[in-house]
């Protein structure tokens, strides 16, 4: 469980962060939701509430240091402390051949997907440490483990995150702040139901052929489901998971299994 504790969870406005909001606030968390959204993060403030608990929305860009700061001094301000963060907040990035990416493109998914959550841990760190507490889980991907084609720019920031997670897992344990990344698989949403639409327009194959083709890479034949995500992260930040701190987890319903 997570009672009494502050959680901090960016892109908490739709998707796997809406999930990961509720799923805390569920265990007795209150919970910050960082979003650039302000309509997406007004619902997931009603969910969190409906579960009795207390809940932030605060509008933040990850990517701008000054934004980060202003959030976590307006959560101090509000609640004094910040026990739990959840770098959740990501993009796509591009889907082209390396040469020919932009480098406005590379730059964006670099600024959103790895400095977003340098900045954040950055910034959050030290109240932590002041406190002798504090967990933090890296929403990476299995992307971070494998290739995924066209993808350069989201690939990189993956599997940094994942050298990110287990570097700050070695320096900081010693203040009793856990670090782990959960690597979702493909994620059952809106999202992936888009890029199926997509995929069958330009193949000219049916949707449900080109969903059945990614469930197939699955040993359960499934999409990865948001809930499945929430659960795993909320785990590591329960104290059932105190000694679990530099890995980084897979949630891909066997679709990656190192």
């Amino acid at each position: 469980m997570v009672s009494d504790s502050i959680a901090v969870v960016t892109g908490g406005g739709r998707g796997i962060g809406q999930a990961i909001c509720t799923r805390l606030a569920q265990d007795g968390a209150d919970v910050v939701i960082a979003d650039l959204d302000a309509d997406e993060m007004q619902e997931t403030k009603r969910l969190v509430e409906a579960e009795g608990q207390r809940a932030l929305a605060v509008e933040t860009d990850v990517s701008e240091q000054e934004s980060v700061r202003s959030t976590v001094d307006r959560v101090l301000d509000e609640f004094g402390q910040i026990d739990i963060l959840v770098n959740n907040a990501g993009i796509a990035g591009p889907t082209s051949p390396c040469e020919e990416i932009e480098q406005t493109e590379w730059d964006a998914t670099m600024d959103v997907n790895l400095r977003g959550p340098f900045f954040m841990c950055r910034e959050i760190l030290p109240v932590m440490k002041d406190r002798g507490f504090g967990r933090i889980v890296n929403i990476s991907s299995v992307t971070g483990k494998k290739p995924l084609l066209n993808r350069t720019p989201y690939a990189a920031t993956k599997m940094g995150l994942i050298g990110f997670t287990r570097t700050l897992a070695l320096e900081v344990g010693e203040y009793d702040i856990n670090v782990n990344a959960i690597c979702p698989g493909s994620v059952d949403g809106p999202r992936i139901r888009g890029v199926f639409e997509q995929q069958a327009e330009a193949t000219g194959r049916s949707y449900d052929d080109v969903r059945a083709e990614t469930e197939a890479q699955s040993p359960r034949n499934e999409l990865v489901q948001r809930e499945d995500i929430a659960s795993v992260a909320a785990y590591l930040c329960s104290e059932e998971a105190a000694r679990i701190t530099g890995q980084d987890i897979n949630v891909s319903a066997g679709k990656v299994m190192y």
